[in-house]
């Protein structure tokens, strides 16, 4: 069953939102070539901490970091080490979720690391963005999850890429993970309907070239097949009456 939030809880959503669009705002500088994955996680938590949170990945079915931090073929649950320093041209994904009052946020951000001019990572980044912001558009009341899995689809294949299908965007509120799963393509059959309080983490993932990925020894992270690059894009966001309001952004 997909949970409706009262107004007191999404007030609580809010705030505890509003730490990770702040968060958004200060980590862009630190994402530069020479950058350390591991001390970015350290200046994440620090950063979640401060305001009174506690960041929401840290020990989730054993998670050991903040971040998750995904450079070029690599699609999400990369894991910060001490040992990996961004270098110019990558392309890098950073997911994060905060816990609040007993409420949790979820977002991420892909970046190209420097300033090298890369097509193929622009378009990428680009095309990622766009996708987020036109599921957000159907995260209304009355339509259907599926709505929202088909404009993020029909963005990233429109543009000759494909959207990974093992992993999806989901639920979230008193959990970081729960009902309803939002794939980002259609699969078949009916799909939930939207009302006023549900809480959604929508998420395209969205690969360059196929769509078929893999998992790492290390448990945690996945890469695309082929070696191509993937950008991953998230945000929190309610359902109103009227538009989407997302809390994961200024």
């Amino acid at each position: 069953m997909i949970p409706v939030y009262s107004a007191r809880q999404v007030d609580q959503l809010v705030a505890c939102g509003r730490i990770l669009a702040e968060f958004w705002e200060v980590l862009r500088p630190l994402v530069a070539p020479g950058a350390v994955t591991a001390d970015l996680d350290s200046f994440a938590e620090a950063f979640i901490r401060e305001r009174g949170a506690d960041p929401a990945f840290k020990g989730y079915r054993g998670y050991p970091a903040t971040l998750c931090i995904s450079v070029n073929h690599e699609v999400v649950h990369g894991v910060p080490r001490p040992d990996r320093r961004l270098a110019e041209g990558d392309l890098v994904g950073i997911d994060v979720g905060a816990t609040l009052d007993g409420m949790v946020t979820d977002a991420a951000r892909s970046y190209l690391v420097g300033g090298r001019p890369d097509p193929e990572g622009l378009r990428l980044l680009a095309l990622g963005r766009q996708a987020l912001d036109e599921g957000i558009a159907q995260a209304r009341a009355g339509s259907r999850v599926r709505d929202i899995s088909q404009a993020i689809q029909q963005r990233a294949e429109g543009a000759g890429c494909s959207v990974v299908r093992e992993l999806c965007g989901h639920g979230v509120g008193e959990r970081l993970h729960q009902e309803p799963e939002i794939p980002n393509y259609v699969r078949p059959g009916l799909s939930a309907r939207l009302r006023p309080g549900m809480c959604l983490a929508i998420e395209p993932m969205i690969n360059a070239g196929g769509h078929q990925v893999r998992f790492l020894t290390d448990g945690w992270t996945v890469v695309t097949a082929d070696g191509r690059p993937s950008v991953h894009f998230e945000d929190t966001v309610i359902v109103t009456g009227g538009d989407p309001l997302v809390l994961t952004r200024r």
